[in-house]
């Protein structure tokens, strides 16, 4: 029941945010404003529910870690992005032509990835990771997570089903594992928004096929699909699945040197009873 109660809290608060940056998706500063404040409205509310159905201190969320969590995590993803989008160039599948015609948009698109990084965080990491972890450990969580993360990517205006598997590996198996090493939200959330940040408002590309204006660049994939990405975005293409697996790995290694792996139930019960 705690399950399905913080679920739907996630999904009434992401449905929110999502119809107010829509309504001010063409002005700029309105945007902005929007989809900040729909980023803490979805923190605020998944702290209170939390809190509510647990009657826990809700530390994946605690407010001291935020400020270093966010940081870290943006300034990784901006990195992690760039080396992709580097990498998909020097092979030929990315071009940049100058400036687009409305450079203001990168602006607006902080407060539309906010709200959409926060909200999906809150959902896959916060509520449905956390909660089958629970239940399964760690490893079948990861890989459960990621798929339904992956798979809701197939809803975006030019999704493809390799497109949503990349998401899957790359994206949820990195984020998870970013979540795992830190038992915090904050710096998923800020790697997330660095990464998403990065595609859209800096690089102008696609974002995971969902058909968003360009950002401060006009530029173009261009080529071989496995290199570029094609219409789902670079988050298809090759490299970014390898930079997604080789982060995930190095977040796992340490989770475990951490101690933060939660083995299967079944192993725990077993090592209980020894």
């Amino acid at each position: 029941m705690r399950f399905v109660i913080q679920l739907v809290a996630a999904v009434a608060v992401a449905f929110l945010a999502g119809q107010a940056v829509t309504a001010t998706q063409d002005t700029v500063w309105p945007q902005l404003a929007a989809g900040v404040a729909g980023a803490v409205l979805a923190m605020l509310a998944y702290y209170w529910v939390v809190r509510l159905t647990e009657k826990r201190e809700v530390t994946e969320a605690a407010a001291g870690p935020a400020a270093g969590g966010l940081v870290r995590g943006t300034l990784l993803g901006l990195a992690l992005f760039a080396g992709v989008i580097g990498n998909i160039a020097v092979n030929g599948g990315y071009r940049v032509h100058g400036l687009s015609d409305e450079p203001l948009a990168a602006v607006g698109l902080i407060g539309f990835m906010a709200a959409a990084v926060v909200t999906e965080e809150v959902m896959f990491r916060g509520v449905l990771f956390r909660h089958v972890e629970k239940l399964t450990g760690t490893w079948l969580a990861l890989a459960l997570s990621a798929l339904a993360f992956g798979a809701v990517h197939l809803l975006n205006e030019n999704a493809s089903l390799w497109g949503a598997l990349c998401v899957a590996i790359a994206g949820g198996g990195m984020l998870t594992s970013a979540y795992i090493a830190t038992r915090s939200l904050w710096l998923p959330i800020g790697l997330h928004f660095g990464w998403n940040y990065a595609q859209s408002a800096i690089f102008s590309t696609e974002v995971s096929g969902n058909g968003l204006k360009p950002g401060l660049l006009d530029s173009e994939l261009t080529g071989d699909r496995w290199i570029s990405g094609g219409t789902f975005g670079p988050e298809a293409s090759l490299s970014t699945l390898m930079a997604g697996v080789i982060v995930t790995a190095v977040f796992l290694w340490l989770a475990h040197r951490r101690g933060n792996v939660v083995p299967p139930r079944h192993r725990a019960a077993s090592t209980l009873v020894r």
